[in-house]
C-alpha cells in the first residue's frame, strides 16, 4: 500500500473567504475522483482550522502501488481538480510511503 500526502500553502495575498471557498471546491473535486479514478484506494481532504499554522490543506490519499500514484497524478480528472488552486497556491510538499 502507497500513502500519498500533500500539503498546499495558499497565498498570503489571498482572502480569508477566498481561501475557504477555494480549499472547498478543492475538497470535492478530488474526493469525488475515486468515482472516476477507480484505482483510487482512499481520498480525504481536510482544510486546516488552526489559523496559527502556515499549511492550509492536507490531501491523504491510498494507492495499491507508487506506478498508479503516478498515473493518478496525470489522469485528467485530477489534473482539472488541481488546477482549482493554481491561482491561490503558494507551495506544495509532498510524501509517499509504503506501509
Amino acid at each position: 500500500m502507497v500513502k500519498h500526502i500533500v500539503l498546499f500553502k495558499l497565498k498570503n495575498e489571498v482572502s480569508v473567504a477566498e481561501k475557504q471557498a477555494v480549499a472547498l471546491k478543492f475538497k470535492a473535486a478530488i474526493e469525488a475522483l475515486p468515482s472516476v479514478i477507480p484505482f483510487i484506494k482512499h481520498v480525504e481532504v481536510g482544510i486546516n482550522i488552526n489559523p496559527d499554522e502556515q499549511w492550509h490543506i492536507a490531501l491523504y490519499s491510498e494507492f495499491n502501488t507508487l506506478e498508479e500514484v503516478k498515473a493518478y497524478a496525470v489522469h485528467p480528472a485530477h489534473v482539472a481538480a488541481a488546477k482549482l488552486l493554481a491561482d491561490v497556491k503558494e507551495s506544495r510538499s509532498c510524501v509517499d510511503y509504503e506501509s
